[in-house]
């Protein structure tokens, strides 16, 4: 049986940072695939945050993970709704027809 290591969980967290950092990067068109990117790199550093809070065997890293969490939920509930007004408005989504928020 393999015993799963600190190390382990970093490198997935890692992983999945980058993976977000890579769909920032490729795709600067469609704003879901964006507000995506960005949610999995928040969920790449809370998986760092359990972990850390495991393995010290401290509750504060879970506790910040549960602020972390909540405060993403309303960011994905406002961005959506930002998005849906813009799709009404605008009838794209594509990140550079949207330059007319200039003021």
């Amino acid at each position: 049986m393999i015993a799963l290591t600190l190390g382990h969980f970093l490198s997935l967290g890692a992983m999945l940072f980058a993976l977000a950092v890579i769909g920032i990067f490729l795709n600067r068109k469609n704003l879901i695939v964006l507000l995506m990117a960005i949610e999995l790199m928040l969920l790449a550093v809370n998986m760092n945050f359990v972990a850390f809070s495991h393995y010290l065997g401290d509750m504060h890293g879970q506790v910040f993970v549960f602020f972390i969490l909540t405060v993403a939920a309303a960011e994905s509930a406002i961005g959506l709704a930002i998005l849906v007004l813009l799709f009404r408005n605008k009838n794209t989504i594509n990140v550079d027809e949207l330059n007319s928020l200039k003021g």
